[in-house]
Parts: structure tokens; C-alpha cells; sequence
């Protein structure tokens, strides 16, 4: 039976999310300590835990068929790579920051400055795009320390919390470009596999759509019920049924969660009560 290669990053939390969606597409891996190849249980996959920006040659070769990678590693490094699934998880920025005591206005300031990055290409373009020349200096790992040593003026890296920088007297000026997680492929795909990765697709899909909803229940009286369903949103239409106590129905739905907290008032408002919100497993539409 044909086996679909798959690409993750060997550690870090990029790692640990992929491993987590995996997981939750039922796949089991069956690696151990420092293992760079696994397979896999419940789906016909082999894993290959590699360096994140070694990945994109890899999908350039046909040595892996796909791969779940950071956006920013794309951008930089294989722009000629297709990008099949967003994600929606390890989200960051790839910003540039400088020391905090360095008098930031503008990108200009920035003109004839040393930069350090492991982002060379994306600097480059960048700067291009707004007229500004710099001498970067290209570091692998460790970038925000290169002004404290007076390697550089400023720096280009991730950011996710911030955190990193206010250690190390830094501050984000500019940001570039926002990167999540994606789910990118090989251009020498096999028919076979491309098949598994359409099955694959379905399981990912389906978990997302559940991360990103919610299950909602409440009790209301009938002749509220149409203002109140009117409110809710849902797949097709909410599910109405009639509860023991007479004048009285629940109804059940679901809500995209970021959007729950903006309609629980106009749900009260209309005499909803008993309103509970449930976690969803998988999702399909």
C-alpha cells in the first residue's frame, strides 16, 4: 500500500502543534526519543522530523510529498511551493526591532544600518519595496543578541509574545509579514498520494472547523423563539425541541466561538436561559 511522506519540524512548538492536529485526525505516530522517521498508525503516513528550514528542498525533490511548515519558512525559502491547507495554529510575525534607545521614526531610519536576520531574501524585498539599502548580516539562531554585541543595528526575526525582545532591550518597529502553520505540498506528488492527501485534507478540515466552533444550548420560551433563532447562527438552521415544561423549547446550534460573546447579550436580551457552550471533537459538513 502506498504511504504518504509527510514532513514536520523536528522540535519546538511548531512540533508540538502538528503533532497535536495529527494526533486529532486519529493518527498515532510511533516515534521515540529523537527518532527523525516514524510511522504511523490508522493512516497510511511515514513522518520525518527535520529542521523546519531544511523542509521546502525536501518538498522541491520529492523526498517528502507534503509537509506542515511555517508560512515564514515558505515565503523565505520556497516561494515555488504550494500551499494546500491555512492552519490557524503557531501563529507570529516576522518583524524588524531595534535596541530601545535607538530614536525610531520611520522605516528610512533604517537606510545604510546593519541588520541581522535569518530572513535574508524577505529583508531584502522588503527594504527594496520601500527604497531602503542595508548591509544585512545573515545568522542562524541567536539573532536577537547580534546588537548587544554590536554585530548590528537592528534585527529581523519571529515574534510571537514579545518576550524574546524585552529580554534582550529590544523593540518591534516594523512588522513585515504574519505567518501561521500551513500544510504545503510537493510538486512531484504521486497520483496515490495526492489521493491520501485529499483524505487527509477531510480529517484536518473536519478538526478545524470543530476547534473553531462551539455547541450551543439554551432553554427559551416559544413565542421568543423566532427572535431568538433569528440571532443564532448555524450550519443549516438551529434544532428546536419542545421541553416538558409547556411554553418552553431548547434550542441547539452552532457558533464560531469568537463570535459567541457578541450575541450572548442579544440572547438574554430575548429571555434565553440555561445557556451552555460545549466543546465540538470533529466537525463535517
Amino acid at each position: 500500500m502506498s504511504k504518504i511522506k509527510i514532513a514536520i519540524q523536528k522540535s519546538g512548538r511548531l512540533n508540538e502543534d502538528s503533532v497535536k492536529i495529527l494526533k486529532d485526525c486519529g493518527i498515532s505516530i510511533d516515534n521515540g526519543k529523537d527518532q527523525l522517521k516514524a510511522e504511523t498508525r490508522n493512516f497510511p503516513m511515514e513522518v520525518m522530523f527535520l529542521r523546519n528550514g531544511d523542509i521546502p528542498q525536501y518538498l522541491r525533490d520529492g523526498v517528502v510529498d507534503i509537509a506542515i511548515i511555517g508560512e515564514n519558512v515558505l515565503i523565505e525559502k520556497g516561494k515555488d511551493i504550494s500551499i494546500e491547507e491555512r492552519l490557524n495554529f503557531s501563529k507570529c510575525k516576522v518583524s524588524l526591532a531595534v535596541p530601545k534607545e535607538f530614536e525610531y521614526n520611520s522605516i528610512k531610519d533604517l537606510d545604510g544600518k546593519r541588520i541581522a536576520t535569518s530572513y535574508p531574501n524577505t529583508v531584502n524585498e522588503y527594504l527594496n519595496k520601500q527604497g531602503i539599502s542595508a548591509d544585512l548580516h545573515q545568522i542562524s539562531g541567536s539573532v536577537e543578541i547580534a546588537p548587544n554585541i554590536g554585530l548590528a543595528d537592528a534585527i529581523c526575526d519571529i515574534v510571537s509574545s514579545g518576550s524574546t525582545l524585552f529580554k534582550n532591550n529590544l523593540k518591534e518597529v516594523e512588522v513585515m509579514l504574519t505567518s501561521e502553520a500551513v500544510l504545503a505540498v510537493s510538486p512531484n506528488i504521486s497520483d496515490d498520494n495526492r489521493g491520501l492527501l485529499k483524505k487527509l485534507q477531510f480529517r484536518i478540515q473536519a478538526v478545524l472547523k470543530a476547534r473553531n466552533s462551539k455547541y450551543v444550548l439554551l432553554n427559551a420560551p416559544n413565542d421568543k423563539i423566532e427572535n431568538i433563532v433569528k440571532i443564532l447562527p448555524g450550519m443549516r438552521s438551529p434544532t428546536v425541541l419542545p421541553l416538558a415544561e409547556k411554553g418552553w423549547s431548547s434550542i441547539h446550534t452552532v457558533v464560531e466561538k469568537n463570535k459567541f460573546w457578541d450575541i450572548l447579550d442579544e440572547l438574554k436580551a430575548e429571555g434565553a436561559e440555561g445557556i451552555l457552550v460545549c466543546p465540538i471533537e470533529k466537525m463535517v459538513l
